[in-house]
């Protein structure tokens, strides 16, 4: 697979790298949740909630029913809030506020069918109590007088259509009365028919006057149920109470902030933190890791792991007789203790020496005084039979052609997530035009939960960037073949030789096995490998004798 289909190859967000990012991010994270903490409590202690009063209305409807779903009360919430009934609340208040400002302060709630809650904000308890009941009795003149005014509405309608059954009635009266005055010459089909109608007429005055007495009877059931059943009073309000919800919630937005922060700088920033990932840019494997050292603690198990490390690096080393360096990548006094540590493992069987290239990093200080010789770049020639580990660095700002004096093959200590992408292929590129190959890389503190794997696979030229260059090519030694004696004839008999004969057995040949011949001597010729002999030309004389 080539670098192309790799990269086609490659999701656009890898979510493992980045739920590795954002663990490793936790400090920012954390301090974002603390801080949203701390100022939720700061929140709850210098801005304190306004007062709230909260008061309780009793509405009835006309139209109630068991069946109604909540769409009256909801109606009356929608009604609650609106500038006609915060106009009215703010002249019986008489303020100067704006009703589209006061309609922010307050709000109902539809508890049941018939009960409204009134819930009022304002800067004192006195004001918040005097608001909730003039927005009360607002709401409840105004719901008394909308049904007042349709019950009046529909009363008006029904006399209305009373009074016109009457006016029809009167010519029917008069047309009975003269139909009647005739005696004798009455027809009997018009009075039977005048008869009827005055009836029907008589039935529908009378249904009319009894629907507009039951609406205007409806009026004053409404208009004594609908009232304040509990009177406004203010919400007790508990320190404690607001602090933890104010801090709970000032947490929660906080640990948000900085997870996503967290999250987007991972993708931004491009800083790869799995092993895999740093192999692949670096092109060499990772052939050992470092927990992350800790700065005012030294233990001894950290020592420990250190020097079985550098065990792994000098088992790495001795194989080749030039000198080997020491590279920092973000973790420069990591690479200052295990370079001191590697030295000290190949002083037991050989003079050691060490060339300072790492700045901030005493190497003096840490080997001490023992038998291993720390020295600048440059101080002396190479003596027979000593070995020498230089330690410099590959940040930003470095020297390149200073590294071919430091060491003919290279150790990177890489620490994770401290260089972007574009920088581990910038030092794997300079390493290998300058042909220092890689040997491995160390990482420091990598990701507990990271089991990717950190070795290539992919063939000397891409594990090692260089390394190929420095390794001698394998030439397979052919053993030349001795031509065999032939026996020539005299000059007059020599001819040339017959084509040799084709092969009998040639997938014998091919398998190895061998064709039935019969054993020759050394240096004997075959039948088909002898010269013909020469013969004189037959003449007619003596073809006839023959």
């Amino acid at each position: 697979m080539t670098s192309a289909e790799k990269a086609k190859s490659e999701p656009l967000i890898d979510l493992q790298r980045l739920v590795v990012s954002v663990r490793r991010r936790r400090r920012l994270w954390l301090a974002t949740a603390l801080l949203g903490l701390i100022l939720g409590g700061l929140v709850a202690a210098f801005l304190p909630s306004p007062p709230t009063a909260v008061a309780q209305i009793l509405v009835v409807h006309p139209d109630d029913s068991p069946t109604d779903s909540g769409t009256l009360m909801r109606t009356d919430v929608a009604v609650l809030q609106t500038t006609k009934i915060a106009t009215e609340a703010l002249k019986k208040l008489n303020s100067t506020q704006a009703p589209e400002e006061f309609l922010k302060d307050y709000e109902g709630l539809g508890l049941t069918n018939n009960v409204l809650q009134l819930t009022v904000k304002a800067k004192s308890k006195d004001e918040a109590l005097a608001r909730a009941q003039a927005l009360s009795d607002a709401f409840i003149t105004e719901y008394i007088a909308r049904n007042q005014a349709a019950a009046a509405a529909q009363q008006k309608a029904l006399l209305d259509q009373r009074n016109q059954a009457q006016n029809e009635l009167t010519p029917i009266e008069a047309a009975i009365v003269t139909e009647e005055a005739k005696n004798r010459n009455a027809n009997p089909a018009q009075l039977e028919r005048l008869y009827a109608r005055r009836a029907e007429l008589t039935s529908k005055i009378s249904d009319y006057d009894g629907r507009a007495q039951e609406a205007g009877i409806g009026t004053p059931k409404v208009a004594a149920g609908t009232q304040i059943v509990d009177a406004p009073r203010i919400l007790p309000r508990s320190l404690l109470k607001t602090l933890a919800t104010d801090m709970g919630i000032g947490l929660a937005l906080g640990l948000l902030a900085g997870l996503g922060l967290a999250a987007v700088t991972s993708v931004v920033k491009d800083r790869p933190v799995l092993r895999r990932e740093i192999s692949r840019h670096l092109g060499a494997s990772v052939i050992a890791q470092l927990p992350k050292p800790l700065r005012f603690l030294r233990s001894s198990r950290a020592g420990a792991r250190r020097q079985r490390v550098a065990a792994t690096l000098v088992r790495a080393v001795r194989q080749g007789n030039g000198p080997v360096s020491l590279l920092d990548l973000g973790a420069r006094q990591v690479t200052a203790a295990l370079a001191v540590d590697m030295a000290r493992e190949l002083a037991e069987t050989g003079p050691v020496s060490l060339v300072d290239d790492l700045p901030k990093a005493n190497l003096r200080e840490l080997a001490g005084e023992g038998p291993v010789q720390v020295l600048d770049r440059g101080d002396a020639p190479v003596a027979a039979g000593e070995r020498r580990i230089g330690v410099g660095s590959v940040e930003p700002g470095t020297a390149w052609t200073d590294l071919e004096f430091l060491g003919k093959e290279t150790i990177l200590v890489v620490r994770t997530g401290h260089a972007n992408t574009e920088w581990l292929h910038t030092v794997a590129r300079q390493l290998a035009d300058r042909r220092i190959p890689i040997i491995g890389v160390v990482v420091v503190d990598p990701d507990p939960r990271d089991h990717t794997d950190g070795t290539l696979w992919d063939g000397l030229h891409t594990a090692l960037r260089g390394r190929a260059g420095v390794v001698p090519e394998r030439r397979e030694e052919v053993p030349e073949r001795k031509a065999a004696p032939v026996r020539r004839a005299p000059v007059e008999q020599a001819e040339r030789p017959t084509p040799k004969p084709v092969e009998m057995f040639p997938r014998e040949k091919k398998i190895g096995r061998r064709h039935p011949t019969p054993y020759k001597r050394a240096g004997e010729l075959d039948n088909a490998d002898q010269p013909t002999k020469r013969f004189a030309p037959v003449s007619p004389d003596n073809a006839e004798a023959l």
